[in-house]
């Protein structure tokens, strides 16, 4: 084996372990994928269509306000000036998210200062105010009082997890944030923005290093081709960000995911829903939201068709062995399950497991990278350096 370190797929967690080896050891890095295409969830293309990018694995929005990852990426890419915000339709009316002053005010055709509206939606848990509840439907009555509750989240959180809520549990949703100002920015961050030309342009960048090649199309667990766990575990250092149960055969049991499907919809017009993210809060609509890929970049406006746009519409479901996993479902008893798949990864000899398949954990983009560039500092790059005084290098 040529390469000084193996990684298992080529998301952000797996490409960004792989740039700092390359550049900060010197280390010849394989990075193999099942896919065809690198960035993981994160991959994007051009829809020759419209002309809009799309987010192939459903909608991706960096925000960071982590100086160190900021820094980090803007060496492969700028950003635009994009602040995402999200708006939700009910019973016919369109409401701006999260829950703030202005969707208070339209909700209930008022013109509550803050503490007006605080007050009443304090008002509003009635029963539950002040309790603790152990189901997701009661705890949210408490956070913000029934009538926001039945019309924004209730619905749309059964159809996200085809569970009525009052028999999901209250740590899904732990909090319902409420801003008593007019501000809808959706997040909170330091830094917003999206990739100037696309997804795929800055993690190509990422690895345009000739220490670094990049195999597509290969399972790890297909030992009819050389790059597989049984030839290289304990051979090759491995950066393994597949799923944890997999790996092991899921011989403790599987792991539950929550996964999605989308459908697409094309209209003979510029603009459909005039934002990027609608969601669907009411229990007829089947679909949790719909995205319009066109309107997440305007400002290339000048390169995209003006008649057509291409809207994907967003299902969610329980996910198979064979489907996409995308969000851990967590509950005890797959965390219970998780804590002993840990363990035996700790004992897997020059492993490293992560990424959110390989952690059993949902990250945003800024918190993969982050903990990449952790992992490499901590753990890939001490083993590296290991490996290479013991061959006298």
């Amino acid at each position: 084996m040529d390469a000084d370190l193996v990684i298992v797929g080529a998301g952000l967690f797996g490409l960004t372990v792989a740039q700092q080896a390359a550049e900060k050891a010197g280390a010849k890095v394989e990075i193999i994928d099942v896919r065809s295409h690198i960035g993981g969830n994160a991959y994007s293309y051009t829809d020759e269509d419209t002309g809009a990018e799309i987010h192939k694995y459903g909608a991706h929005l960096f925000h960071t306000s982590n100086p160190t990852v900021w820094k980090y990426v803007n060496r492969f890419t700028e950003f635009t000036d994009y602040v995402h915000r999200v708006y939700t339709t009910h019973d016919g009316e369109v409401y701006p998210l999260p829950i703030n002053l202005g969707t208070i005010n339209q909700f209930f055709h008022a013109h509550y200062t803050p503490a007006e509206a605080k007050a009443l939606i304090e008002s509003q848990a009635g029963e539950l105010a002040g309790t603790d509840p152990t189901n997701l439907n009661d705890k949210g009555i408490s956070l913000i009082g029934r009538p926001l509750y039945e019309a924004f989240i209730k619905n749309y959180t059964a159809k996200q997890w085809q569970t009525d809520p009052s028999e999901l549990p209250a740590s899904i949703i732990r909090r319902l944030p409420v801003r008593f100002t007019y501000d809808n920015r959706y997040f909170r961050d330091t830094w917003e923005g999206l990739p100037k030309d696309g997804y795929t342009a800055w993690m190509t960048r990422m690895i345009a290093d000739p220490r670094i090649h990049v195999t597509l199309n290969t399972d790890f667990f297909d030992e009819s081709q050389p790059l597989n766990r049984r030839a290289l575990v304990g051979r090759v250092p491995i950066v393994y960000t597949g799923p944890v149960d997999r790996y092991f055969d899921y011989e403790l049991g599987e792991l539950k995911w929550r996964t999605v499907d989308f459908t697409e919809v094309r209209y003979d017009e510029g603009d459909h829903f005039g934002c990027p993210v609608m969601n669907f809060a009411d229990a007829d609509v089947p679909y949790t939201r719909a995205i319009e890929f066109k309107n997440f970049n305007p400002e290339r406006r000048d390169r995209q068709n003006p008649d057509r746009t291409v809207v994907w519409q967003e299902y969610s479901r329980f996910a198979s062995r064979d489907d996409e996993p995308y969000y851990p479902v967590n509950t005890a008893d797959d965390h219970a399950l998780y804590q002993r798949y840990a363990a035996k990864a700790k004992a897997e000899p020059m492993v490293l497991f992560g990424g959110r398949l390989g952690t059993y954990a949902y990250y945003d983009m800024h918190n993969v990278i982050g903990s990449a560039l952790n992992a490499y500092e901590h753990q890939v790059g001490p083993l590296l350096r290991s490996r290479r005084e013991a061959a006298g290098d």
